[in-house]
């Protein structure tokens, strides 16, 4: 599933082909994705201005001059493919025009672009809700703050898992607790910060304050994820760019899926292990995690 720097880099190339721009007109191929889309869908956004793209975690948010949210979630396969006319000049960020099968939903977009979606198994989202009732609205509701915001700190960090008897890992992966971090990012973090993924999420809270290690930690979070945006994402699977090429961060993991490496941290001489968390594949060097 792409996670947030995948999101973000999604984001920022939608940008550059929607924000300012009017939706022209909405091909709706399926009636449904994940969920129902909404009733009258395509006619709701023909004509719309798009005023700004966000994002809140995983979701991108498309704010019409009508104060209405298109809020769009990628899912487990779900990509969008930006695309100009023939005759158009190809800017950064913009592909040449490309037949891409199961496209679901396409948007087109006044500048000339062409905006498709794509998922194949059909596990991503799309809603229309009013912009005053974005943050109560049922997918962002419960969502806790941003990683890369400035409310996102080690203090932050030392409030909301307190009391946690769950495992570091499987906290951190609770959109609750931080909204917008994957698997494959706690499990960087975690190992930049030296802490093993199996820990119990409450033994790293202080009660006069964050200690070192929950600094450390916030540090870790911030740090993975904007040199992961810096580098277009992680492309394992599904993910590529607005362009259609592909992220590179994926060369620059420290553990995840390295199991049986040698840990990148040269004093250390351990080997990278992987292990099962409530599911989830966990990489971590057992030597310098602790």
């Amino acid at each position: 599933m792409p996670e947030l720097p995948e999101v973000e880099t999604v984001r920022r190339g939608l940008r550059q082909a929607m924000e300012g721009e009017v939706i022209e007109r909405v091909e709706q191929r399926r009636a449904d994705l994940r969920f129902p889309l909404p009733r009258g869908f395509a006619a709701r956004l023909t004509g719309r201005r798009v005023i700004a793209i966000t994002r809140r975690a995983k979701y991108l948010l498309a704010d019409l001059d009508d104060s209405s949210v298109l809020i769009m979630h990628l899912g487990m396969s779900g990509s969008f493919a930006v695309t100009l006319p023939d005759d158009a000049p190809v800017a950064d960020g913009f592909a040449p025009p490309r037949r891409v099968l199961h496209e679901h939903v396409v948007f087109h977009m006044s500048g000339g672009a062409r905006i498709g979606y794509r998922d194949p198994r059909r596990f991503g989202i799309m809603d229309i809700a009013s912009a005053d009732a974005i943050s109560a609205h049922r997918l962002l509701a419960d969502l806790g703050p941003e990683p890369l915001g400035s409310s996102f700190s080690a203090g932050c960090l030392n409030r909301r898992l307190a009391g946690k008897r769950t495992s570091i890992k499987a906290a951190l992966l609770d959109q609750r607790i931080v909204a917008g971090l994957g698997n494959i990012y706690v499990n960087e973090a975690l190992f930049r910060a030296r802490i093993a993924p199996a820990r119990p999420a409450h033994s790293l809270v202080r009660r006069r304050g964050p200690g070192q290690e929950l600094s450390h930690l916030a540090r870790a979070v911030k740090s993975v994820l904007r040199e992961a945006i810096d580098a277009g994402g992680s492309s394992l699977r599904d993910h590529a760019r607005t362009d259609g090429s592909l992220g590179y961060f994926q060369h620059a993991f420290a553990v995840y899926d390295r199991e049986h490496g040698r840990c990148v941290r040269v004093e250390c001489g351990g080997i990278v292990r992987r292990e099962v968390q409530s599911g989830r594949a966990t990489f971590w060097c057992p030597r310098c995690q602790r």
